[in-house]
């Protein structure tokens, strides 16, 4: 016996308390979230049951059950009988202790089934007490993220095995230990200490104490205040929702979040492990299996319902395949997206995303090729690179793959060619595939051929499910109403775009002018090359094809007129009526008459609004999807508009839109908007003060644009009449 031995078990001690610690840590994070939920989930179960009529209790028994007595005695609803109870029950004439009992009993099994089924909607604009200590007991959970999540299962494995190795080698721990131990018990001592060793090797190894000390760290800070947590709420409610819905076990239901697959797919998608060494976020329960399922299943068409994070199901499934040892992966997605996906590569996973695109990307192209990372490229660049050799390329990801349809388009080609040399591709598309049977057979022809061959023509008519059996080796789709299970959510997306040539030109002119508010809307000044403009009919256009209701928003009445006629053009395309614009100069009436035949509407929908006035006293939750043409000044006048959509009556997930150029004044905006006090912001635009006046809190429009300005000139080497920032 020695100092070694005695270290080692010191060492082996000290790891296992960490791990105790980050596992009680984290009980007592997740008992504080179920401990805020349980009042509010009660409270709502309550509601709901003064809403149920007593004869609901007739279907619980299939009609057996006499109520007319308890009914005369004054009970109206379920809850009222709850309260009551049997013995009070019982005091009504006629009404006898078997049927008190049944009564009762009825009525408690309709109240577990509402418990179950009550879905807690966070309004961070109305929070009340219980709700901020609700979102306040989450916000640890989030703000440790997946490395929390990795520490506890790293510490819950160390506890199991690590604990009685600690106690079996304790005689180790000192000399007299040993003495007085019996032999057989000083061999396990010792036998105790050489896997101590091994397994405190192999912690240190993979770096789990660190990742222990931070969990425990992350687990005990609480949000800065109240309003913090409500902000980050705002920011990425789904993390929150997510954790929510997995903490209170109120999950959708399986089959629909497993888009109803056979049994035999679904258990082979269920078995595949997913590894988040190399992600940044949690996932919902549908995004994993998503995941899953593109791994599982290898060459896939994942067609989840717009909003429903098919990219981040993209990302997690090439985190994992990273985690095994692949080191290249290649995104292909139309040019208007293409910021989109390294941005969200960069802030969703540590892979490195190398995009592939421009006037340098032959020699970008190299570097990903000697480097490795993911790839981002456009169908039209895709073609000017060689094709990797079998093997090469851990997994190709085709965003918005009805690009590639028609099999004689020169991007089909190309497509299918790099797909010939990869063992795993992954087509993305938010359009509905069971009543374009023809064009979902070119998508499966690329990935699985002898599938295709079995699609008949008449496929799609026998309806979804029979359809979503027939393809479900190939095809994933989930509709959110299936598998959002809390009430709407509101998911923010920059679209960052790189503008066109003709689009620079315009903005330089503006700049050299001095003219901020044509720079602001320089991006829509030539519509023919718009790259704005094409982004944002593509989001139209998905809309369209799920029978969604979008509002656009945009500070100018040129640009929205530019929008009109590039949307007018397509209508004959994609059908769904064109409202507005609804501007300043439209009669109050008018306004309203124009909301109200938007949602009248039947199926898809857009309605135009100039911000201002759209967004102050008209309530447009018809709209599941809007769009802002460009940033605004003031951060209460975007708000207030998408709270038009997003209000009580809204009954889908809102996704909004905002359409960044890159480089330029938006992105000077952006980042000097998010520098502002964020707090405060958050504070004062709940006051009943912000609300009636939001210039109160707001920059100042004149400052900020002339900062803006300067700044431009001075990166572009122009300069110029500067003209007042009000210009119209």
């Amino acid at each position: 016996m020695g100092r070694g031995e005695r270290e080692a078990v010191a060492r082996g001690g000290r790891l296992c308390e960490a791990a105790h610690a980050v596992v009680a840590d984290h009980a007592r994070a997740v008992d504080a979230v179920r401990a805020a939920l349980e009042p509010i989930c009660e409270d709502l179960a309550q509601r709901e049951l003064d809403a149920i009529p007593v004869a609901r209790l007739r279907d619980v028994t299939e009609g057996r059950l006499r109520l007319g007595e308890v009914e005369k005695g004054g009970f109206r609803t379920v809850r009222e009988v709850l309260d009551a109870g049997p013995y009070r029950l019982r005091q009504i004439p006629g009404v006898g202790q078997q049927t008190a009992a049944q009564t009762v009993a009825a009525a408690r099994q309709i109240a577990e089934a509402v418990r179950d089924t009550v879905a807690v909607h966070i309004d961070v604009d109305r929070p009340e007490p219980r709700i901020t200590a609700l979102v306040a007991a989450l916000h640890v959970l989030v703000e440790a993220g997946p490395d929390a999540r990795r520490a506890v299962d790293a510490a819950a494995a160390l506890v199991e095995r690590l604990g009685p190795l600690v106690t079996e080698a304790r005689p180790a721990s000192g000399r007299l230990r040993m003495l007085i131990a019996g032999q057989s018990r000083r061999e396990r001592a010792l036998a105790a200490v050489v896997e101590i060793r091994r397994l405190t090797a192999e912690a240190e190894q993979h770096g789990v104490p660190e990742l222990l000390a931070q969990a425990s760290v992350d687990l005990l800070r609480g949000p800065a205040s109240d309003i913090a947590a409500l902000v980050d709420f705002e920011l990425r409610s789904a993390e929150y929702y997510s954790l929510l819905a997995e903490i209170s076990g109120r999950r959708p239901d399986p089959a629909a979040s497993e888009g109803f697959l056979p049994d035999d797919v679904a258990e082979r998608v269920r078995a595949q492990t997913l590894d988040d060494t190399h992600r940044r976020v949690s996932l919902r329960g549908y995004q994993a299996f998503g995941a899953r399922f593109t791994l599982a299943q290898r060459r896939v068409i994942l067609g989840d319902e717009m909003g429903l994070g098919k990219t981040i199901q993209a990302i997690a499934a090439l985190a994992h395949l990273a985690a095994e040892g692949q080191s290249h992966f290649m995104v292909v997605c139309p040019a208007s997206v293409l910021i989109n996906w390294t941005r969200e590569i960069d802030k969703r996973s540590t892979l490195r995303a190398m995009p592939l695109h421009g006037p340098d990307r032959h020699e970008a192209f190299a570097d990903w090729k000697g480097r490795g990372g993911v790839g981002v490229t456009t169908f039209d660049a895709l073609r000017g690179f060689p094709v990797p050799g079998g093997g090469e390329l851990g997994m190709l990801v085709v965003d918005e793959a009805h690009y590639v349809k028609n099999p004689q388009a020169r991007r089909s080609m190309t497509v299918t060619e790099w797909a010939e040399h990869c063992d795993r591709v992954v087509f993305l598309t938010g359009t509905p595939m069971e009543n374009r049977v023809s064009e979902f057979r070119n998508l499966v022809a690329v990935l699985q051929p002898g599938l295709a061959d079995a699609i008949g023509d008449r496929a799609g008519v026998a309806g979804s499910k029979a359809f979503r059996k027939a393809v479900a080796p190939a095809y994933l789709r989930r509709n959110q109403q299936d598998v959002l299970t809390e009430l709407p959510a509101l998911q923010h997306t920059d679209e960052w775009e790189e503008l066109s040539p003709s689009d620079e030109d315009a903005y330089r002119e503006a700049v050299g002018a001095g003219n901020f508010m044509a720079m602001r809307r320089a991006a829509y000044a030539r519509p023919e090359k718009s790259a704005k403009l094409n982004r944002l009919r593509e989001i139209v256009a998905e809309a369209a094809e799920n029978g969604l209701k979008v509002v656009v928003f945009s500070q100018f009445r040129d640009v929205l007129g530019v929008v009109k006629d590039a949307l007018g053009e397509s209508r004959d395309a994609v059908d769904g009526a064109l409202f507005g614009p609804l501007s300043g100069s439209v009669p109050p009436v008018r306004r309203q008459q124009l909301v109200d035949e938007f949602a009248a509407a039947p199926g898809h929908a857009v309605l135009l609004a100039q911000i201002e006035a759209g967004g102050v006293g008209l309530n447009m939750q018809a709209a599941s999807v809007v769009v802002i043409c460009e940033p605004q000044i003031k951060p209460t006048v975007e708000h207030q508009a998408v709270a038009r959509t997003h209000r009580m009556g809204q009954v889908r997930s809102v996704r909004v839109h905002r359409l960044l150029a890159t480089g330029g004044v938006d992105e000077r905006m952006v980042r000097m908007l998010e520098n502002k006090a964020r707090l405060f912001d958050a504070y004062a635009r709940r006051s009943a003060v912000a609300e009636s006046t939001p210039d109160a809190v707001d920059v100042s429009d004149v400052a900020l644009a002339r900062r803006i300005v300067e700044e431009e000139q001075a990166r572009l080497g122009t300069g110029g009449h500067e003209e007042p920032a009000g210009s119209q």
